[in-house]
């Protein structure tokens, strides 16, 4: 069964940093594109960060670039998201998310085809 299971939130103060982890099993990442969303209440989901092993690069919003690092580990089909120097606007359930054989370019353009669990991130002022 393809599954992720994110994890890593957390109640956090602004200024702080936090980092989510997605482990991925049934599939191996290899063949993905793979990201975290996010979603605050009242608010539409939103693309964070996505990257893919194959093409060995990352993107990420505007709003969290320099910020935020994305990273993955094959050997533990795992994806991070570093969130350093959070704002209380970061607060949000966060999703990590894969589709197969694409780009990262083109990962926020298609729905995910897998998604994990959200995980909650809390940022207080």
């Amino acid at each position: 069964e393809v599954q992720l299971q994110a994890s890593g939130g957390g109640l956090v103060q602004a200024g702080g940093s936090l980092r989510l982890s997605c482990v991925a099993s049934g599939f191996s990442f290899d063949s993905y594109a793979i990201g975290w969303f996010r979603q605050a209440p009242g608010k539409e989901r939103e693309g964070v960060s996505c990257t893919s092993i194959s093409d060995g690069d990352s993107s990420y919003a505007d709003s969290v670039k320099g910020r935020f690092t994305i990273s993955t580990d094959n050997a533990k089909n795992t994806v991070y998201l570093q969130m350093n120097s959070l704002k209380t606007e970061d607060t949000a359930i966060y999703y990590c998310a894969a589709t197969p054989s694409i780009h990262y370019w083109e990962f926020f353009n298609h729905p995910p085809e897998v998604w994990g669990q959200g995980t909650q991130v809390t940022v207080s002022s």
